[in-house]
């Protein structure tokens, strides 16, 4: 119960900072975005990282610093194609688009042959024709912030599974401080190379760069890690696919988003899929030999 409440909390905190994170695109480009809000996550957790390992012992730097690689890379690809998506989509539509990761996530089990159950098709089926209602325009084309976001979605998928892999064996703490500097930096070096860094323009997104920094990756993601290590795969998939309820909802109280009709049916078809894929509606055959289902 414990966990589920810690990631309702993030789903919420994730939801209504993609409000922050389209406001935000107002005065800085996407990678000097990403670069202030994930370095200042990381600079919020030091101390309780230094706190923390003064108290108890933790695994090995090398084994910390290996995970927070793999995981920061992976959300460095996703924050960005997600960043620079929501320049062009809704707060609302960008946060139904991520969460498909829901889906995704046991889809990419596959590759390494292991069973995914009937419920991930039946998902996948209402997500994408939720997905086709959402964002497929007249002309049978997708939006091109939508793309980008949905590219970013199985970024997300990866980094969920990465997590709930190494969470376990490291310092939650240790790790998502070296995720975020991982990505603060890559986010960085590009942004050197390909935007104009202005500290008037920065200061002018502060309160999206406080919100997303402080509240969005300092809080919600040590939240998810935390969470992670004890809650059940598929009720955290579950709990964390509200983040894109509450982003529809933030896009609506805080920018004044209206979803037309056609567009409130894919997101209730989406969040539908996403839900159905996490739970058991089907008998799951019970062979010798059989691999374990991934939720």
């Amino acid at each position: 119960m414990h966990s589920n409440i810690l990631l309702l909390i993030t789903a919420a905190i994730w939801g209504f900072a993609f409000v922050f994170q389209r406001t935000g695109m107002e005065h800085v480009g996407p990678f000097t975005f990403n670069a202030a809000r994930f370095a200042l996550g990381t600079l919020s957790l030091i101390p309780v990282w230094w706190w923390l390992s003064s108290r108890s012992a933790q695994a090995s730097s090398s084994k910390v610093f290996y995970y927070g690689a793999i995981a920061g890379t992976f959300l460095f690809a996703g924050s960005t194609l997600q960043q620079v998506g929501i320049q062009y989509t809704t707060a609302g539509k960008a946060g139904f688009i991520t969460g498909l990761y829901i889906v995704i996530v046991p889809i990419i089990a596959l590759l390494f042959g292991q069973y995914t159950r009937k419920e991930t098709w039946v998902g996948c089926a209402f997500a994408l024709v939720g997905l086709y209602l959402l964002s497929v325009t007249d002309d049978l084309t997708i939006e091109y912030g939508d793309t980008l976001v949905l590219i970013g979605a199985i970024f997300w998928a990866g980094h969920v599974l990465i997590i709930a892999k190494y969470s376990p064996k490291v310092s939650a703490i240790a790790l998502s401080v070296v995720q975020f500097a991982v990505c603060a930096a890559l986010s960085l070096v590009v942004a050197l190379f390909t935007e104009e860094i202005k500290t008037d323009n920065i200061l002018l997104a502060g309160e999206s760069i406080l919100f997303t920094g402080l509240i969005s990756v300092g809080v919600a993601y040590t939240l998810q890690v935390i969470a992670q290590q004890n809650a059940h795969p598929a009720h955290a998939a579950i709990i964390l696919s509200l983040e894109a309820l509450f982003a529809a909802v933030g896009g609506w109280m805080l920018l004044n988003e209206v979803l037309t009709t056609k567009a409130i049916i894919g997101c209730t078809l989406m969040l539908l899929g996403m839900v159905i894929s996490q739970i058991k509606l089907f008998k799951i055959p019970s062979k010798i030999g059989e691999k374990p289902t991934i939720s």
